[in-house]
């Protein structure tokens, strides 16, 4: 695998890659798909259900839809996304699949080579990304056919393995193996490098390369003929960990950057004192782990569970399964509606509604039906102790102290943007505040995804706020586009 890399690094510098992507999970695996050649067209004779869009996919059934104007045809759609080409790209893939319809795409592709753009993959886990570190039994929260790339449906996959979705849901070890399948059926992988870890990427000078690298880069198959004097690329070095465990280091230059590392990386700690201490932890397989090994069980005293998200509500859910009792602090009121189980449909989600449930009923100022749960509304924690002991306080400035067995502080997970310069803060909404995907993602051009402090450097996925996967197609569409224009392979 290694030697791969080396193709693109002869030591005394190489000529640079058109598009080096960072990450390999749905978002860098659905973009390779697209500049790998694999281009979409509007398929004759389907119907839309949306009108507009029918009759502006109609005026150019020739024309890719990646040479198309996408602020054209994203205009007007509505949906559960902000962005409009992910609207676009979901609406296109997914005709009304809001509606529980599940209607055809009304995309056909072709593969046209000679619109291939030269590329690699950079991923610390096979392909996938972090859909291989979660619990491989965890259900998903979308609906399992939202989880498919193009041109090969998930459930399809699914038959071949002769198995159901469950209540029209996947488990994440499905998922994970679906996108491996997905990247060898595709012929992918020759431009997928995985375990390889990135450390550093800056923008160098052409020049500084070394005149053995430039007499290459006078060369006029560079995709993009830029003027040598003022030419820059980024240079991206890193590790690669080999099958012994070594750390071989590797140096590439690209003329243009694809973030696409996800949140997976970093989870977000409370900053209370004692948060350090060996019984707190800020993953649920912590949990998993104790009760593997014996060391919590019925009679334990309570974990306490910290935050009122879907990995809180997976610790719970879990917790109740094993009659492990749970204390669970979260901020907000129940009925708030920016808590996710107020905008998730009852019907597809019942174990979460459950959760909703719990919390509601089971507070600790009453005894409600659940036996080994309560449910601390408002409530926030001012530290931990070396005996196990926790404090909190709620909205009225009231505290006390629980015993507990162990602390899992569930409140979500920071992008891990520690090989940008200044950690890409530059690059977000608020250049004052780390990068965040729901409070402060990267700022981007909504119909490029090219970031606007700095050209060449593209963000898709939870970096630059699309969150589900159905959604950060759309984001690798965008940037398909712009990158076959800036290459010249879009035919007028």
């Amino acid at each position: 695998m290694h030697s791969a890399l080396d193709r693109h690094q002869n030591k005394s510098g190489s000529k640079p890659i058109p598009v080096v992507i960072i990450g390999n999970g749905p978002s860098g695996i659905c973009l390779s798909y697209l500049l790998s050649g694999y281009t979409p067209y509007f398929k004759r004779h389907s119907l839309h259900p949306h009108p507009i869009l029918q009759n502006k996919l109609e005026e150019a059934v020739d024309v890719s839809i990646l040479d198309q104007d996408l602020e054209y045809l994203s205009e007007g759609l509505e949906g559960r996304s902000n962005s409009p080409v992910a609207l676009l790209f979901d609406t296109l893939q997914r005709p009304d699949t809001d509606f529980g319809v599940s209607a055809e795409s009304v995309l056909t592709w072709r593969h046209e080579i000679d619109r291939a753009i030269p590329h690699l993959v950079l991923g610390k886990n096979p392909p996938g990304g972090a859909w291989h570190s979660i619990e491989g039994s965890m259900i998903t929260l979308s609906r399992g056919e939202w989880m498919g790339l193009p041109d090969l449906q998930f459930k399809d996959w699914l038959k071949q393995k002769k198995r159901g979705l469950r209540n029209h849901r996947a488990t994440a070890e499905d998922i994970a193996q679906y996108y491996q399948h997905y990247v060898m059926k595709k012929g992918l992988q020759k431009n997928f490098r995985c375990g390889t870890v990135v450390t550093s990427v800056k923008k160098v000078s052409a020049k500084s390369i070394s005149n053995h690298a430039q007499k290459d880069l006078q060369k006029s198959d560079s995709l993009w003929n830029f003027s040598e004097e003022s030419m820059e690329v980024f240079q991206v070095d890193g590790f690669v960990k080999t099958v012994k465990g070594d750390r071989e280091p590797f140096s590439v230059y690209a003329e243009n950057i694809v973030l696409a590392t996800g949140t997976y990386d970093s989870p977000t700690w409370l900053r209370v004192k004692g948060e350090n201490l060996s019984y707190v932890h800020h993953q649920l397989s912590a949990l998993e782990e104790a009760v593997k090994n014996n060391s919590i069980g019925i009679t334990s005293d309570p974990v306490l569970i910290v935050g009122a998200g879907l990995t809180a509500a997976d610790a719970i859910l879990f917790a109740h399964h094993c009659s492990i009792p749970v204390i669970h602090v979260f901020r907000r009121q129940v009925s708030d509606p920016g808590l996710i189980f107020n905008q998730l449909p009852k019907m597809m989600y019942p174990e979460y509604h459950k959760v909703h449930q719990m919390m509601k009923e089971q507070s600790a100022a009453c005894a409600g039906p659940y036996e080994c749960y309560v449910s601390l509304p408002e409530h926030h924690v001012l530290s931990f102790g070396k005996d196990k002991k926790c404090v909190l306080q709620d909205k009225d400035g009231c505290q006390k102290a629980y015993k507990i067995s162990m602390a899992l502080v569930l409140t979500g997970s920071n992008p891990n943007l520690f090989f940008l310069p200044n950690n890409g803060i530059d690059l977000a909404m608020d250049s004052d505040q780390p990068v965040n995907p729901k409070r402060n993602p990267i700022d981007i051009d909504p119909f490029t995804y090219e970031c606007t402090q700095e050209k060449g450097l593209y963000a898709l996925g939870p970096l630059a706020g699309d969150n589900f996967v159905r959604f950060v197609q759309g984001g690798a569409l965008a940037a398909a586009s712009s990158l076959l224009r800036k290459a010249n392979k879009n035919p007028p």
